[in-house]
């Protein structure tokens, strides 16, 4: 017999059923972080033995070489026991000969993460400085190597701000934090005689790159927002809403030299946007002039009576190639039509080609 009582309990049904969904995909996450942790711990233990019976035995780097082989051996259905992950796990207990530092924050990202870091990161602050960020962002290793690239760690808190004058502490020091100095546009390439227009539409284009490089806990909110004060229109280059400090910023671009007139358009932004946007529960809004070049001492004293919480920084875009090496390139169509006709691939059209694929992030190191 039916269950008559089922069409009415449909919508407590799908409750339940959808709070037991999220509680496993929430054990689930747990277990594989557990899972991380106990790893990179293992071999942070299985590099401190190899060192402490390298110092105590006398051995040389063959040991790696046989432990590897062994290991293997003994463990077939695991990977991770290369004779190059081992010199990893020893290069990893090294950098941290500390458990309860290796356990606040290197234990908690992916092996591979921390291989990146050993790779490419020596200065030990610095290192933990790229760890614990990527944890707080949640940055794939791919995003990893590229904020280590773009010298992330050298640009963060940068600018230069009367945020200490304008804002109460801790906001002043969280929003100090925020900022930049350079950005990193490395992304777009616009030439000499563009317009800021341009330089804002090129960003928009690519808006996913644009928001990795403000930062996390940036949310766009629009470009060229319309505000009409006094019965005039006016326009603001680009606004976000931060999500952590909880306040709108305004983003004026320059494809000048900054100039001191600026903070004071700025300081009439940032007025109307408080006025006409900002929610009781809101912060005060910031401001962010982004420029070509500055002159740090210029941008300093403009900013250091005006009562508006407003940063200076300068951006950087790829570099366009040199004209004489640019007209010498041969175009797209040109290597195409080379290519067809160059016999190795005369009977073979480009739809047919495999694509080139690089070394999955599980690869046995």
């Amino acid at each position: 017999m039916a269950d008559k009582k089922l069409p009415e309990t449909i919508a407590e049904y799908d409750k339940l059923l959808s709070d037991l969904k999220h509680r496993i995909r929430q054990a689930q996450v747990k277990a594989a972080l557990a899972v991380n942790e106990q790893l990179t711990i293992l071999y942070w233990e299985i590099g401190g033995l190899i060192l402490s019976q390298e110092a105590e035995q006398g051995w040389g780097a063959k040991v790696v070489d046989r432990l590897a082989k062994d290991l293997k051996l003994a463990f077939p259905e695991m990977k991770g026991f290369s004779a190059r992950n081992l010199r990893y796990m020893k290069a990893f207990a090294e950098a941290y000969p500390d458990r309860a530092i290796l356990q606040e924050a290197p234990a908690k990202i992916t092996w591979y993460h921390n291989c990146t870091l050993l790779d490419q990161v020596k200065n030990a602050e610095e290192r933990q400085w790229y760890t614990v960020k990527t944890i707080e962002n949640g940055w794939s290793r791919n995003v990893l190597v590229h904020q280590i690239e773009s010298k992330l760690h050298e640009r963060q808190g940068r600018a230069i701000t009367n945020f200490n004058a304008t804002l109460p502490s801790p906001q002043s020091e969280l929003a100090q934090q925020v900022l930049k100095d350079p950005y990193n546009f490395d992304f777009l390439t616009i030439g000499p005689e563009a317009l800021e227009r341009d330089l804002e539409r090129g960003l928009l284009e690519r808006l996913r790159d644009f928001l990795l490089e403000m930062g996390q806990g940036f949310a766009f909110v629009g470009s060229q927002y319309h505000l009409e004060i006094g019965g005039e229109d006016f326009y603001l280059d680009l606004l976000f809403y931060h999500l952590n400090l909880r306040r709108f910023i305004v983003v004026d671009l320059k494809i000048t030299d900054f100039k001191p007139e600026y903070a004071g358009k700025m300081s009439f932004y940032l007025t109307a946007v408080d006025k006409t946007l900002r929610h009781v529960s809101d912060e005060s809004t910031i401001g962010l002039i982004l420029c070509k070049t500055k002159n740090s001492l210029i941008a300093e004293y403009t900013l250091q009576n005006n009562l508006s919480p407003i940063g200076v920084s300068e951006y950087r875009l790829a570099q366009p190639l040199p004209a004489d090496i640019s007209e010498n390139l041969p175009t797209i169509e040109k290597l195409q039509k080379e290519l067809a006709e160059a016999p190795l691939f005369a009977n073979v059209s480009y739809v047919d080609m495999p694509p080139i694929i690089g070394p999955a992030d599980g690869q046995d190191y």
